[in-house]
């Protein structure tokens, strides 16, 4: 089959291109549901909600321009490649020039993170500040490492785990402790709900990419289980959101409009059916963008009725 070569994009488009814009909805989706939960349980704060934001939107862009520049070097970003055109592997964005976009990206993610910190324990509260840096050390690592790096986590079938990590109990517990200074271990119920539909965001891009993706030799999720076992483990991961935020919602119901999440299944079955019928890898990358915004609508429409 001839791939059709696509034009190659001005500078300023290349690195819009590479920051990835459209994936900021799901770091911030993880954020939102924290701050809710706070304000659910009394605590919410304005001002570590928008560092918050400030300092996932930095990771998150780190994180892309850290994808693009692993998976280039790495080979997975070849020619035959279905997914939007990379900035390193067309050779817009230079290997080192990409490497210093992620060394600012990288600073601004932990001034942002050490203000954020600051703010919420002070000089006082050393032992939580320490916690913290740790975490946020963790994260800015996890970021680049998923690609990039001598050995990056994501081609040994890792990179679920780590969005669930970050995307659900860190994503979602961190700024519930930031604001609330405690923890209620039933969050983890909504955290790992809200990692799980992070973790179906990355398996739509994974199926998409498993052909180049085993031929670069990066064994992703999709890349061990096989196309159609995929696609089930799509379900699975979906079902088991919905599970767990129902779980959570009956344990603490204090109104039946906790339930207004339900809106946003739909939508998830909605785009469970597409991926599972779906085999064109062209075909699947509206449906990561879909993944995305139902993953932000299930999340905050949570938060929202925990609150009213």
């Amino acid at each position: 089959m001839t791939k059709t070569v696509q034009p190659r994009p001005s500078i300023s488009k290349a690195w819009l291109d590479a920051m990835r814009p459209r994936t900021l909805p799901l770091a911030l989706s993880c954020i939102a549901l924290g701050s809710f939960l706070a304000a659910a349980a009394g605590a919410f704060r304005w001002s570590i909600m928008l560092l918050c934001l400030l300092t996932a939107v930095f990771l998150q862009i780190l994180s892309n321009l850290a994808n693009d520049y692993g998976d280039s070097i790495h080979g997975a970003d070849h020619v035959q490649r279905e997914g939007p055109q990379r900035a390193v592997q067309s050779g817009q964005i230079s290997a080192q020039t990409m490497k210093r976009a992620m060394i600012l990206f990288a600073g601004l993610s932990g001034v942002s993170g050490l203000l954020l910190l600051w703010l919420a324990f002070g000089a006082e509260g050393l032992i939580g500040l320490l916690i913290f840096v740790l975490l946020g050390g963790a994260a800015i690592w996890a970021a680049v490492n998923y690609t990039a790096g001598s050995k990056p986590y994501g081609y040994a079938g890792w990179g679920d785990f780590f969005v669930l990590i970050f995307f659900g109990w860190v994503g979602v517990l961190g700024p519930y402790f930031l604001m609330a200074q405690r923890l209620d271990w039933l969050l983890l119920l909504p955290a790992t709900s809200c990692g799980l539909l992070a973790v179906a965001v990355l398996n739509v891009n994974n199926i998409r990419d498993i052909d180049s993706d085993k031929q670069a030799g990066k064994f992703s999720i999709p890349v061990r289980l096989g196309p159609e076992r995929a696609r089930i483990y799509h379900w699975g991961l979906l079902g088991t959101a919905v599970f767990l935020t129902t779980f959570y919602v009956l344990l603490t119901f204090s109104s039946y409009g906790a339930f207004l999440y339900l809106l946003a299944v739909p939508l998830l079955v909605r785009n469970g059916t597409a991926v599972q019928q779906t085999h064109d890898p062209l075909v699947l990358n509206p449906l990561l963008k879909q993944m995305v915004l139902s993953a932000l609508a299930f999340n905050l429409l949570l938060g929202l009725g925990l609150i009213l």
